[in-house]
């Protein structure tokens, strides 16, 4: 065996989320991308006395289990996880990993309340951001979804299941407006051309559509005829507002060097149990309106007699889960590193009549010394890296009674309970939230309390 050669296998087994576990000529095979059950076709990277390196490069045989995806492009498309696995299944999965990150990091805990499943599992995203490009290089211009494992090949999704179907009326006429015109997409190489990327977001509530456009600078396109070509396409919900971002930076991500609002506003707002906040082109907010409402919901309500107390809540974002315990507590401080974010809070606590809210902007570590007040109860809802020793040991040094941690990774959830038990808390409850239906995601909240 060597370097190149194609082998076709049959996976055995399985590694969350989708990395698929095989055996050949008695050495160990690990294929990215497969899922037990499956024959995949793999190139040999590097051949080992224990272990075969391959790349998947094609699957040739479905597991039994295996449903027809709802999208024609799940094959190419790099937006979902699972769009053959049936959602019954992918539940269970997300459950079973949360367990096991909890198992093998030896967390004792006294429930665990199951995962409940996403309020709906199609057309659930409030944003997406997609980008010009080509599937092939000189070929047809794109407007949608990276493909599979590659970063310069781009593939337009007509049929996305995850995204409401206003969003694919607009992709269309974007990518049909620019090929008329005649004007190059930006080529991220050479960083020539002109249309970057298409963000569109959606109001669950009142079913408002917000679109913006992000190009270079260095091209002359008519603004209004665009903007008229977008009111004119028969949508489910109403465009309240057509933006357009000027970015000129070298970096393939979306940064804001200008902005220009081309009709309408550059906002609309959404509402999370009663409360408002202000969405505009580049505010944080959580994509799934519904699924985030049910968990804020639960997590605040883990919180005994929250009425009178000062309350910590770090990693804060745009102070969502903070305005919803401020409805009850005497106090919330939000700590956020984003300083856009904290600053959409600060917009929306006053948006929503709340002066008992304070946002700081910040590493939480450094963020707290400025803090003169002690919190009664701490939540913490940290990026995927999870809490950082430092910290962490500054949050437990307050020996607080309730912790909730609102995790979106089990691994890191996981080791940051290892430590915080050692510390003398007790998890009390761990309950998992599917989210994010077709993608590896998972929600985690719990509850602790201190020994």
């Amino acid at each position: 065996m060597k370097k190149g050669d194609v082998l076709r296998i049959k996976i055995e087994g399985q590694r969350y989320p989708n990395e698929g576990i095989a055996r050949f000529d008695n050495r160990k095979v690990k294929v990215d991308g497969a899922l037990e059950g499956q024959t995949v076709d793999v190139r040999v990277l590097k051949s080992g006395e224990k272990r075969i390196k391959v790349k998947n490069i094609g699957i040739v045989g479905r597991a039994p289990y295996e449903i027809e995806p709802n999208c024609s492009f799940s094959d190419v498309c790099g937006g979902c996880t699972f769009p053959t696995l049936p959602y019954e299944r992918q539940v269970e999965m997300k459950r079973q990993e949360v367990l096991d990150q909890l198992e093998k990091n030896e967390v004792e805990y006294g429930e665990f309340l199951g995962i409940e499943p996403c309020p709906k599992i199609t057309e659930y995203r409030n944003k997406m951001e997609f980008t010009f490009g080509d599937y092939e290089i000189g070929g047809k211009p794109q407007l949608g979804m990276h493909k599979k494992g590659r970063f310069m090949d781009v593939i337009t999704v007509s049929d996305c299941v995850i995204a409401d179907r206003d969003f694919q009326q607009i992709v269309k006429a974007t990518l049909e407006f620019f090929e008329d015109a005649g004007i190059p997409h930006y080529h991220k190489k050479d960083h020539s051309g002109y249309q970057r990327n298409l963000i569109v977001r959606k109001s669950e509530k009142h079913r408002q559509l917000l679109v913006n456009l992000v190009t270079a600078t260095g091209y002359e396109m008519d603004e209004g005829a665009y903007v008229e070509k977008l009111r004119s396409l028969p949508l489910n919900n109403d465009i309240v507002g057509i933006t357009h971002t000027f970015n000129d930076r070298v970096a393939d991500s979306v940064y804001c060097d200008a902005i220009k609002t081309l009709w309408g506003q550059d906002y609309y707002y959404e509402e999370i149990l009663g409360l408002k906040f202000k969405v505009t082109p580049f505010s944080f907010f959580q994509t799934n309106t519904e699924a985030a409402e049910r968990l804020y919901d639960y997590a605040v309500g883990l919180i005994p007699e929250l009425e009178g107390k000062t309350v910590f809540d770090l990693y804060s974002g745009t102070g969502t889960i903070s305005q919803i315990m401020a409805l009850r507590a005497k106090k919330v401080v939000g700590i956020e590193l984003v300083e856009e974010a904290v600053e959409a809070a600060r917009v929306n606590a006053d948006l929503n009549g709340l002066s008992n809210c304070e946002f700081i902007a910040g590493d939480v570590f450094k963020a707290l010394d400025e803090v003169s007040e002690k919190p009664d109860v701490i939540v913490v809802d940290p990026p995927r890296a999870g809490i950082l020793p430092k910290a962490l040991r500054k949050i437990l040094d307050y020996r607080v009674d309730t912790i909730v941690y609102v995790s979106c990774n089990p691994l890191t959830l996981a080791q940051n309970l290892a430590v915080m038990e050692q510390e003398g808390y007790r998890v009390e409850s761990v309950k998992a939230f599917d989210n994010f239906p077709f993608t590896k995601h998972i929600e985690t909240v719990v509850l602790m309390s201190r020994i």
